[in-house]
């Protein structure tokens, strides 16, 4: 770097922008004396402890979830060996099972098939061709996904490329200021999404269908639509969309889903560090987010040709409006973007009315013909919110699509004291959202502006904030909804409170609700496992963690068709190195019997992450992000998936199937 003052900041992490003064366990206890008696240990065990009948009530009375019950006849699960924590610079699987490195990054995908080159020496235009960087969420839509969805030897395996290591990315690392240009092309590229046509072979293993049209590379650069209650709203306005109905690119794809019409839906997460914005006193629209006032992340708005796709990263007020300058390009980051894999022309649609924040995941609640669909987000990072949407029209298998996605209600969730929950709509008809921001002096001036605000309207009307809220899976048998909190070390012991009962929270946990059948507004909801070391126990529950499956930073989060729970871990480089749970890991619990395994651990400096199903169940897709990340251009932490001493560290997806044909996790 040839500028001493050049820092990236590849944390991959926002900073805390919630300083809200929303109820914390003080207040909540105050207001509840009569039922919260003793310490806070007895409390929460009180809450926690046993089974309750009755979560289709919307009483206040203390509840605890009915546990998850098993389709029948249900098969043999949980039958391999659990793994013990360990270190190794490989995949490791139970015995029974094979682990297959697939796809990683720089495989050639598209247009000449440029071939990937060790050390970083691919050019930007060669990125765009290739698979991205940073593998994350993931799914697989069987090529008859839109007809009888069985089709387990062909489809198209979608996934996000969340970020990048410079030091990884290019020979030197990355070059001081100003960028240069083809190192920021390349940069933006390995950001975005990955469409691949893969198929098996006569072995019976996956391989890339080249030169199908299929395949696809969607990037930081990709155009896209605005739809839903956003698209055209003054503060959307920029030089490049004069109406306030496009942008370019998604960025920061975390975590996913895919919806019941056979769409992928990708989750820009921590979007706001891309950007910065020097003007003395930020909007709302982007010091609540946490836009950078000096630099971008990458300072990308340094690139040294100027161009206009890289000076967007500059909000800094520039012009007399905004149809001329940039002030207006974060707004149309922080959206949840729809994109179809099956047609290669689409254009993706960033759909606003599910909210503006930082994306971890979204899942759908079971879909019932006839019936609103509903649809739950996860806000990544420390005392946000979880969110809930749910639309307007209702669900017509024959006629659903994106639209459903248009117009609806967003909620923010508010766990009480006693295990009832309540969902606060965000709407600026809302009396209390209304009353909230008077008293404040708070204007929102349309629903559009609510949605480019969620924080800001979340804070207002009282939501609870949680432990950095990042994926949920929903049991396909019982409905219930598992959120990961993944952990908040900045959480005081006076910020406790039932939903989020542990100062100091290193390891993370698991909660889940179920929705009331009576009203769109209420649930109730408990706690399913506080991750730890060994001996760890959650009150209430016979988990006690054991050397089998002690945790800690629970991330991705995934339901099989069998009712089984995987649980991916993201533990930071140091709680790796120095603790006690060794590299970061995939676990499996059974809700039913309260078994937990670990079934899967990485290689060095990696996180895992993402996970699919063939529609048999017989081959699972995981995703390995960043491995090696603590390594510089002369020493690398990990040669993997190589392993051959000298290659570089690649994000890669792995396939694992079981030896004997059978289903994963039999």
């Amino acid at each position: 770097m040839n500028n001493k003052n050049f820092q990236i900041d590849n944390s991959g992490i926002d900073p805390q922008t919630n300083f809200s003064a929303n109820p914390e366990f003080q207040q909540i206890l105050a207001s509840r004396r009569s039922f919260l008696k003793g310490s806070l240990g007895a409390a929460i065990a009180t809450i926690m402890g046993t089974t309750l009948a009755g979560c289709d009530t919307d009483s206040a009375d203390p509840v605890k979830l009915p546990e998850a019950q098993l389709p029948e006849p249900a098969p043999v699960l949980l039958g391999f060996t659990a793994l013990a924590a360990a270190r190794p610079d490989t995949i490791l699987v139970p015995q029974g099972y094979t682990a297959r490195a697939f796809l990683p990054m720089g495989t050639p995908l598209l247009g000449s098939y440029p071939a990937y080159k060790n050390g970083g020496q691919n050019t930007g235009a060669e990125a765009e061709q290739q698979v991205g960087a940073h593998h994350d969420g993931m799914h697989f839509f069987p090529l008859d996904a839109r007809s009888t969805h069985q089709n387990s030897a062909e489809g198209l395996l979608v996934f996000n490329h969340e970020y990048l290591d410079p030091d990884l990315l290019h020979p030197n690392g990355a070059t001081g200021l100003p960028r240069p240009a083809d190192e920021v092309r390349k940069e933006v590229a390995v950001h975005g999404v990955t469409v691949a046509h893969i198929k098996k072979d006569a072995a019976g293993e996956f391989q890339l269908v080249q030169g199908s049209p299929f395949n696809r590379r969607i990037t930081g650069a990709t155009p896209m639509e605005l739809s839903g209650p956003v698209r055209g709203h003054a503060k959307v306005v920029t030089k490049y969309s004069q109406d306030g109905t496009r942008t370019r690119g998604t960025l920061n794809n975390c975590g996913n889903g895919f919806t019941p019409w056979g769409t992928y839906l990708t989750c820009e997460e921590n979007w706001a560090g891309y950007f910065m914005n020097a003007d003395a006193t930020q909007p709302r629209e982007h010091s609540r987010y946490g836009v950078g006032k000096t630099s971008g992340r990458y300072y990308w708005e340094t690139a040294d040709n100027g161009a206009d796709q890289y000076q967007r990263f500059n909000a800094t007020t520039l012009a007399a409006d905004a149809s001329a300058d940039y002030r207006n390009e974060p707004n149309t980051f922080g959206w949840i973007v729809e994109i179809d894999p099956f047609n290669p022309d689409s254009v993706p649609q960033k759909r606003t009315a599910l909210g503006r924040f930082g994306h971890e995941g979204v899942i759908f609640g079971p879909v019932t013909e006839g019936q609103p669909v509903t649809v739950y987000s996860g806000d990544d990072s420390q005392f946000e919110y979880i969110y809930k949407y749910v639309s307007n029209a209702p669900y017509y298998k024959a006629t659903a699509g994106g639209h459903l996605l248009n117009d609806g209600t967003l909620y923010v969730a508010k766990f009480n004291a006693d295990g009832s929950g309540e969902w606060l709509a965000l709407d600026i008809n809302n009396t209390a959202l209304q009353s909230a921001a008077a008293a404040a002096g708070v204007v929102f001036d349309s629903q559009a502006d609510v949605l480019l605000n969620t924080r800001l309207a979340a804070d207002l009307v009282g939501a609870t904030k949680m432990d950095r809220p990042e994926w949920g899976a929903v049991h396909p048998a019982t409905g219930e909804v598992y959120f990961t909190l993944t952990n908040n070390t900045r959480r005081t012991a006076a910020q406790i409170d039932p939903a989020n009962p542990r100062a100091n929270n290193a390891t993370g946990h698991i909660i889940r609700w179920k929705e009331s059948s009576s009203s769109v507004r209420s649930f109730h909801w408990d706690i399913f496992l506080l991750a730890g070391d060994v001996g760890t126990n959650t009150p209430g529950t016979n988990i006690t963690l054991t050397a089998d499956n002690h945790m800690a930073s629970p991330d991705g989060l995934c339901f099989d068709a069998n009712g089984l729970l995987w649980i991916q871990t993201d533990m930071s480089g140091s709680q790796q190195g120095d603790g006690p749970f060794g590299n970061n890991q995939m676990l499996v619990a059974n809700p039913a019997t309260k078994e937990i395994k670990r079934f899967l651990v990485g290689p060095m400096d990696a996180e895992i992450t993402g996970l699919a199903f063939s529609p048999d169940g017989k081959t699972m897709f995981v995703n390995i992000q960043h491995p090696g990340d603590r390594s510089t251009p002369t020493n690398l932490t990990s040669h993997w998936p190589a392993n051959d001493g000298t290659s570089h560290p690649r994000s890669a997806t792995v396939i694992v199937t079981k030896d004997d044909g059978g289903v994963i996790g039999s």
